[in-house]
């Protein structure tokens, strides 16, 4: 939404997302909600050992009926995946029908878990009303095998070996499949369905496609209450479904062009069967109904009889069509799919395989597509008005995929502990061993909402910390999304009774990093700058359950009550030189200065909201207070105190931060490791307005105690409480100046922290300096490893000593922009360290965002860093544009590891784009003096009593030389686009200007307030 005083102005998307929200229309019914993997997963686990890899594997995935979820390629189902949508496709090559994406389980992988078919999240809107996907699928036989034995016999030195790899994909014999999906102009509910699969390789080949409609299994359990639906064929082009809750909807057929221009046209030919499990198969017993789950393979491949139901109904169906005429589809030519989904049917005549002509059926093919390119169209208006300033084709399009990856990795999650620990009725009890095996303090959980997954292949199940950072990105293109997502993680069906917030399903008890209050002011600052609306229910609301979560943290991650905090592994996996969730091997308490930066940094984002929520009840100022008292001895507690001794987690010689043993009394033993667990401390960085303090004249008299009676404190640790900055700011930090330039000494070296491609997880030092520790005869060692792990901790599928991070480097780069505010131009540092060229930290933080852009954005050359130099990828017209995000990067060369789709919160490239690629070089090529970061928080309280006109999104309006049909008068149309030109313009002066006044502040700019400027 643009709004010019009282004039608002909406996008077709936008009136979607509003409808949406007023529940006038519920256009978010149905969407992308199917996982890309169910099996394997926790929730699918009966086993005794809890081995959930090996209790249900992807052999089983196709004969055994899923309790807890489903899963497809480019799946679509309700909002509780009651009824679902998927694809399935044969190339004649392969023994089973490609219905489900492959990759190797955790036991299988030298790095992990690893998905090795090649997709793509091509487009996606908000409320899906258009989405788009694309899957690579060979023309030769799919390598399963191959894949396995080789990555079995890599050890944890050697990178994966990946479909790539095999060569499947030489000489361009593979399909392009792109699936679209749009949804109606009136009638939400009434969904279209296209598949156009290009025949990329040199000679004709064969293809079936076979898109699947089906219902969860919600009968086989024995839950009274879930009655078993029904689809039946109607004729040759319509299906029937009927469900108990969705009630009666109808799948239309189109037959599609032949092969050839002188081809029939190819008609579907209907396959039903039920999505029970084949007992017989897996477990040699009788079946209990006639038809089960695996029945097309059955009847497509292998031509058995008798395994489909000839009567055309069941709980599964199938839409098979055949492209198998002659030697199949032409090279460079297309075969095409249509279908619609909708609660009503459309009145058209068409004629079947005989002749004969068939009444009231069949989908006007014209109109269908026409839908298509409405829906493409809106989708790109809504986009440009996301970002509307110029930037290359490049960084526009790597931010459409990131924000399409967050919305196709929306997925219905359901797990219920009373019914998952004590199994169904109608099933075989599980294992009495299995209740304690993970989880078993964790039986109020009862989930069944659609979440946002890190990965909808290799993280299928939501992360508390990734989920805070998947919302900043979401919260620009769905606000309303985003604040559920961090709202439903307080609610008390989620967080434990003593007000713990649930980590991830393999273990909801582990601890994650507190950023759970940091995210809800994001989002809520986000919403207002970008389009306009306070939220203040939603911010108080998960402000009073956090107070419960960061009460929880005090009393339990405490042990000492010194205000110095264990936390465990905290998300950070294998950073440490031990297991951070185990007890020591060397025994003592883990002092970590991540785990006390982190509290640190929740105290400053409680006593934010409190300040903001303040502004409209007072009652808030006392509990603003009481957060920064909290921040003020945490702060102080970096000097922890052993007997009547004080000893710091700051290591005065090495000027930085490092975990220590506490052994109890004088004894402690500090380990020298230069990680990100002491950068941490630097995210405990926040400034106060001297027009917000003397706002609350309560909360200014509490600071105003401090500064007087407890100066000592600044001394030991805290940044100054007496001296004020930039515009006569106040400051509140762990780290004071002189150790704020020495930690960027070390971060900002390129041969310690700083990579090309952002800040590295662990200092490069240690890849010639490794530390270790013997004990009881066992090494300990961290050393700098860049690339894969070669540790099994947590699996073995992430790695925390060497690559960069989105997630950690894009809080580095908040933190550098609030110091920047307190010292201004002042203060600068050498960056790259030994360079001999000194930025103030204004330009050191747009330095990292460029850098992190890099990762994704091609050079001169036409390559991305993150391909790792495959010629296929950087090179091939049919690749080229397409964009993996992976989970991390390799910390010296940018390349791509970890799941190949975790835009959960590497889509915070997406943020990054929005807010400096208009200025993002080419990388590899030098900075220029031109350059200027101005993206701001929103933390002024009021710069100027002079009006301004009200532009409630900076970057978003719509592109400039777009028209749209919902602004009827064109001299109002006309006004609209004088303005929209005249604010880009104005942001274009602020972004490319090399001077300019460090004390001017522009009331547009919301959500980060400091103007940089260039010296």
């Amino acid at each position: 939404m643009v709004k010019h005083g009282d004039h608002e102005y909406y996008t077709v998307e936008e009136k979607r997302l509003k409808e949406d929200t007023e529940r006038t229309k519920y256009w978010k019914r149905w969407g992308p909600y199917l996982s890309e993997r169910q099996w394997g997963t926790v929730r699918e686990d009966y086993s005794a050992n809890g081995d959930a890899w090996r209790d249900f594997s992807f052999e089983q995935s196709r004969s055994r009926a899923y309790r807890w979820g489903e899963d497809g390629i480019a799946g679509f189902s309700d909002s509780h995946a009651l009824q679902c949508i998927s694809f399935a496709f044969w190339n004649e090559k392969d023994d089973i029908l490609k219905e489900r994406l492959f990759g190797l389980s955790n036991p299988e992988g030298n790095h992990g878990e690893s998905i090795k078919d090649v997709h793509f999240y091509v487009d996606n809107t908000p409320t899906h009303s258009y989405m788009k996907y694309l899957y690579k699928y060979p023309q030769r036989k799919f390598p399963y095998e191959e894949l396995r034995k080789v990555n079995g016999e890599r050890s944890r030195d050697e990178p994966e070996y990946n479909m790539i790899d095999t060569g499947i994909f030489d000489e361009d014999k593979y399909w392009d499949i792109f699936i679209e999906t749009c949804k109606d102009t009136e009638d939400e509910e009434e969904i279209l369905f296209r598949v156009t699969a290009y025949n990329r390789g040199p000679e004709p080949a064969p293809l079936h496609i076979i898109p699947q409609v089906w219902f969860r299994n919600t009968w086989a359990w024995g839950h009274s209450e879930n009655k078993k639906p029904t689809i039946e064929a109607l004729d040759e082009f319509v299906a029937k479904s009927s469900h108990y809750k969705l009630g009666e909807r109808y799948i239309q057929l189109s037959p599609s062009p032949g092969v050839t221009s002188e081809s029939k046209d190819i008609h579907p030919r209907q396959i039903y069967t039920d999505n029970d499990t084949n007992l017989k198969a897996l477990y040699d017993v009788n079946n209990k109904t006639e038809f089960v789950k695996d029945a097309f393979h059955h009847h497509i491949i292998d031509e058995e009889k008798g395994v489909i139901n000839q009567a055309k109904t069941g709980t599964k169906m199938g839409a098979w069509y055949a492209f198998d005429e002659g030697d199949g589809v032409a090279p460079g030519a297309c075969a095409v799919v249509r279908f619609k989904f909708s609660r009503k049917l459309e009145n058209r005549s068409i004629e079947d395989e005989s002749g004969r002509t068939i009444t009231d059926v069949g989908i006007d093919e014209e109109l269908f597509d026409d839908m298509f390119e409405l829906r493409r169209y809106e989708a790109d208006e809504f986009y440009w008005r996301i970002s509307p300033l110029p930037m290359t084709d490049d960084l526009r399009n790597i931010q459409r995929q990131a924000f399409a990856g967050m919305l196709w990795t929306k997925q219905f999650y359901h797990f219920v502990w009373e019914q998952w620990a004590n199994g169904d009725p109608a099933q075989p009890p599980p294992p009495p061993e299995r209740k304690t095996i993970r989880n078993d303090k964790w039986r109020h959980m009862h989930l069944d909402d659609i979440l946002s997954m890190p990965d909808c292949w290799e993280y299928p199940f939501f992360a508390a910390w990734d989920t805070a950072f998947h919302c900043i990105p979401l919260a620009m293109i769905d606000p309303e999304f985003a604040k559920k997502q961090l709202d439903v993680l307080t609610r008390e069906w989620y967080m434990h009774p003593n007000g713990q917030i649930p980590a991830y399903e393999w273990n909801f008890g582990d601890v994650n990093p507190p950023v759970h209050a940091w995210a809800t002011f994001r989002v809520f600052k986000i919403e207002r700058k970008m389009y306009g609306r306070e939220d203040l229910d939603f911010l108080e609301r998960v402000f009073q359950k956090l107070l419960l979560n960061f009460t929880w943290w005090v009393n339990r991650k405490d042990s000492d009550g010194n205000n110095v905090f264990e936390g465990g592994f905290l998300g950070l996996d294998n950073i440490g030189i031990f297991n951070r969730s185990e007890p020591l091997p060397t025994g003592g308490t883990l002092e970590q200065a991540d785990s006390t930066g982190w509290m640190a940094f929740y105290s400053l984002n409680m006593l934010n909201i409190a300040l903001e929520l303040a502004k409209h009840r007072r009652i808030y100022e006392d509990i603003a207070s009481k957060f920064f008292e909290h921040f003020i001895f945490i702060s102080d507690a970096m000097t922890y105190r052993n007997g009547n001794e004080q000893q710091s987690l700051w290591d005065d010689k090495d000027g930085f931060y490092y975990d220590a043993i506490s052994y109890g009394g004088p004894h402690s033993h500090k380990m020298p490791v230069r990680s990100l667990v002491g950068l941490i401390p630097l995210y405990a960085t926040s400034t106060l307005e001297p027009e917000l303090i003397k706002k609350f004249p309560s909360f200014k008299k509490r600071v105003d105690w401090f500064v007087e009676h407890r100066a000592d404190i600044a001394e030991r640790n805290l940044s100054s409480l007496t001296k004020r900055g930039k515009g006569d700011r106040m400051l509140l930090a762990l780290v004071n100046k002189d150790r704020l330039k020495r930690i960027l000494q070390k971060m900002l070296d390129e041969d310690e922290f700083l990579s090309p491609y952002g800040i590295r997880s662990l200092s490069k030092y240690h890849k010639d300096h490794p530390y270790s520790m013997d004990v009881n005869g066992v090494e300990y060692k961290v050393d700098y490893v860049p690339g894969d792990s070669n540790s099994a901790l947590f699996g073995g599928n992430s790695n925390w000593r060497g690559p960069i991070w989105l997630c950690v480097n894009f809080l580095l780069i908040e933190s550098l922009l609030r110091f920047h505010m307190f010292y201004g131009n002042d203060l600068k540092v050498e960056c790259p360290t030994g360079s001999g060229e000194y930025m103030h930290l204004g330009h050191v933080a747009e330095e990292l965002q460029h850098r992190l852009q890099h990762i994704f954005a091609r050079d001169d050359d036409g390559r991305r860093a993150c391909n790792a130099g495959i010629d296929m990828l950087d090179r091939n017209a049919n690749w080229r544009e397409l964009v993996f995000f992976h989970e991390f990067f390799h910390g010296d060369s940018g390349q791509g590891l970890g799941a190949s789709h975790q835009t959960g919160w590497t889509g915070l490239v997406a943020k990054l784009i929005h807010d400096t690629g208009v200025n993002c070089r080419l990388p590899q090529t030098p900075r220029t003096p031109g350059t200027a970061a101005f993206e701001y928080f929103d933390d002024v309280w009021s710069r100027s009593n002079k009006p301004k006109p009200f532009m409630s999104r900076r970057h978003s309006t719509r592109s400039i030389d777009a028209r749209s049909d919902f602004v009827a008068d064109d001299d109002e149309r006309q006004k609209d686009d004088e303005k929209v030109l005249e604010y880009v313009n104005r942001r274009l002066k602020r972004a490319m200007s090399i001077s300019g006044k460090s004390e001017t502040f522009d009331q547009d700019d919301e959500e980060f307030e400091g103007q940089l400027e260039e010296k």
